[in-house]
């Protein structure tokens, strides 16, 4: 699939890749997650039953660029869990205490707003991909649930080497540059087989973004370069990939929290421009970010790739007018160009299988909605 092309006409639509589940997936993922007795067969069936749902949900609405709603992935520590040998639960995982923003809003964190967790796994053997059999379920359900629909593109979110690495404790490798590199040799095995079965993958890094946060004695410039020491690894797991079926995503979490510690990013956007990707998401619909869009006047945007802005956001549950939307994307389109733009969200918008969501299922139907309707409104201006 191709949408260079299309891109020249009219504003393109996308998200950063999960939706609301099934309660009935829900349910038996819950399940399975907890070691309880479920029906493989059932699982399965509820599995396809929500990856077919979430496409033609997508495609009815509009969607251009399309996902599995990442349907099968009960989250990312349970996703590399699963996938990747030479991890194991990590017995010890509690709460994340001390952080940027938990140290200056204890109160509001202690009343039960979602924080951010520790790593739920360690590494204590030689990492390996072994998830084939599950990601090959993963690719069918994704091209069946496509017979029939119209979308540019689909996309896997993946893990990225960075976020590999803040779901899981090395306690194996002698050095974190050993780790790392294991890290992407590991994941470039399930990158290779999307693309060959003639998908997209999105580089999910959102430690990329938050590890400043995470993080209270980092200074900027030891950010700066711990980020760039991943951008370096998670190109190599890349390497054999053409850019333009990489998309990367980083964020600051799905969590409604006050967010004054996210890292800036006038001081990630040379970093994220370093990575072998030629789209680029980000948050926008968050007010903390919604100023950042001039930053781009100043850089100098390689040919053929994009920026995905998020133009509504998973952090409140007020819904974005239409024309907000629009304006969110021209100004975008003022500073990269209108064919460098496609209309996404700031993150996902599904949760673990017992989590309550903090977006309800019928806000998220309404935002989408709005995403929609406001690149409509946007190609009208932008395209005359």
């Amino acid at each position: 699939m191709s949408i260079a092309s299309e891109r020249t006409k009219r504003i393109l639509t996308t998200h950063v890749g999960s939706l609301p589940r099934p309660a009935s997936l829900s349910e038996i993922m819950a399940e399975r997650l907890d070691g309880r007795a479920y029906d493989r067969a059932v699982y399965d069936a509820e599995v396809a039953k929500a990856v077919a749902g979430t496409v033609a949900w997508q495609c009815e609405h509009g969607i251009d660029i399309v996902s599995d709603g990442e349907q099968s992935k009960a989250g990312f520590f349970a996703y590399v869990r699963e996938r990747v040998s030479g991890v194991e639960p990590n017995p010890e995982r509690q709460q994340r205490t001390s952080t940027r923003e938990r140290n200056d809003f204890p109160e509001f964190y202690a009343a039960g707003h979602s924080g951010t967790q520790p790593a739920g796994s360690l590494c204590t053997g030689p990492l390996a991909y072994v998830g084939h059999e599950l990601l090959q379920t993963d690719i069918a359900n994704a091209k069946k649930a496509l017979e029939g629909r119209k979308a540019e593109d689909l996309f896997f979110p993946c893990a990225s080497v960075g976020t590999v690495e803040g779901a899981v404790i090395n306690r194996h490798y002698k050095s974190e540059d050993e780790f790392l590199e294991a890290a992407a040799e590991t994941m470039r095995v399930e990158y290779e087989a999307i693309v060959a079965a003639g998908f997209s993958i999105q580089l999910d890094d959102p430690r990329l973004a938050m590890q400043y946060m995470l993080e209270p004695s980092m200074t900027v410039e030891d950010a700066r370069r711990w980020a760039r020491r991943r951008v370096e690894a998670m190109n190599y797991s890349t390497r054999n990939i053409p850019s333009n079926r990489v998309r990367h995503h980083t964020c600051y979490g799905i969590n409604m929290g006050p967010r004054t510690h996210d890292f800036e990013m006038k001081h990630l956007i040379d970093i994220i421009l370093e990575i072998n990707a030629d789209f680029y998401s980000f948050e926008f619909g968050n007010p903390r970010h919604e100023h950042e869009w001039k930053l781009w006047e100043d850089v100098n945007l390689p040919e053929g790739k994009a920026v995905l802005p998020g133009v509504i956001t998973h952090a409140s549950v007020l819904v974005e007018h239409p024309e907000l939307v629009a304006e969110r994307i021209c100004k975008f389109a003022s500073v990269v160009g209108k064919e460098n733009v496609i209309a996404s969200t700031d993150c996902g918008f599904a949760s673990t299988p017992r989590a309550v969501p903090e977006v309800h299922d019928s806000i998220v139907d309404a935002k989408f909605a709005s995403l929609v309707e406001g690149a409509r409104l946007a190609t009208a201006q932008l395209f005359r």
